[in-house]
């Protein structure tokens, strides 16, 4: 590209994208500019620098791009895309099997038999893994058969960074997975101070981790997102992110006993002040799915914490970067 030499008193008609002559600091955008026949008429007002993207503004020799343990975004790939490189070493995919427990559970397409329900934990599990980017091998139902949990958990183990169950951590007589584990593995705790999701069991299996998440479908998921993603996130190579969280007013009273962190679920909605307030889905037991569905955020009352009155403040975690 030739670039021509700019005198004073003359301008020169560049494109977008074009190389700015040597002599020349400034771009006037051609609908500011009046123009009759080889006369530029030209207002005052204008500056130096002005429309003009110089070469390093962005990027400056020896400045670090990305760091390790950031996922790579549109804005990151476009960005490896404008300093010319084609490809860059990153952490493989993490493998996870996961599989649900219990004689009641049926499969979507199958017919459920008297005293079956249909298994909505597995593909509940299947959508929160899939926004990770995640490999991973769904084993199905296992039924409650301490020799099938302890088959279908060395099998997971093989090949797999992780394993996840929902189901069979409590104290029932057919909850065998706490106890198949300590026979084929090993298991760091089991039960926190948490509601809903006080049975998550932590332990491994050979190289593998393993989450059990408790079988109410609400446990599942407020356990997955408080434990399970940001270890998965860690094992990814990912730094450790401090999820977002502020206080609002509610508007709804929660009636809660001291003992447990209590993750109820709310909607996070503007009031007619132009202010966030916070309110209740409505019925909170560990089963109402529909409570994840209808929420836009986890309320987080503390464990030491009593009854909340309405008006009060109240911790908020929104799902949106969460799920």
């Amino acid at each position: 590209m030739t670039i021509q030499i700019v005198n004073a008193g003359e301008c020169i008609r560049i494109y977008t994208g074009a190389v700015i002559p040597s002599d020349c600091d400034c771009v006037i955008m051609q609908e500011d500019v009046e123009r009759n026949a080889d006369i530029i008429h030209i207002e005052v007002g204008h500056k130096a620098g002005q429309n003009i993207r110089l070469a390093g503004e962005d990027i400056q020799v020896g400045d670090v791009v990305l760091k390790a343990g950031k996922s790579l975004l549109a804005a990151d790939i476009g960005l490896l895309a404008s300093l010319g490189i084609p490809e860059l070493k990153v952490k493989r995919r993490l493998r996870v099997a996961f599989f649900s427990t219990g004689d009641e559970l049926c499969s979507l397409g199958e017919i459920p038999q008297a005293g079956q329900i249909y298994d909505s934990n597995r593909y509940t599990i299947y959508a929160m893994l899939s926004s990770l980017g995640i490999e991973f091998l769904d084993m199905g139902v296992i039924p409650d058969q301490p020799e099938a949990i302890e088959a279908a958990f060395i099998e997971a183990a093989n090949g797999n960074d992780a394993i996840i169950t929902s189901g069979g951590v409590s104290v029932g007589d057919a909850d065998y997975v706490t106890d198949c584990l300590r026979r084929v593995g090993k298991i760091n705790f089991w039960k926190i101070a948490m509601k809903p999701g006080k049975p998550l069991a932590f332990g491994t299996v050979k190289n593998a981790v393993f989450f059990g998440l408790p079988g109410n479908p609400v446990s599942v998921m407020a356990t997955f997102y408080q434990f399970v993603q940001p270890a998965l996130r860690l094992m990814m190579g990912q730094t450790k992110q401090t999820p977002i969280r502020f206080t609002v007013p509610s508007l709804t009273a929660f009636k809660k006993p001291p003992g447990r962190v209590d993750f109820q679920r709310g909607i996070i909605e503007t009031n007619e002040q132009g202010q966030l307030v916070v309110k209740s889905t409505g019925r909170q037991g560990s089963g109402i799915l529909s409570s994840m569905s209808q929420a836009n955020c986890f309320i987080i009352l503390p464990k030491d914490s009593g009854n909340v009155a309405a008006g009060d403040e109240v911790l908020v975690e929104p799902f949106d970067g969460l799920i």
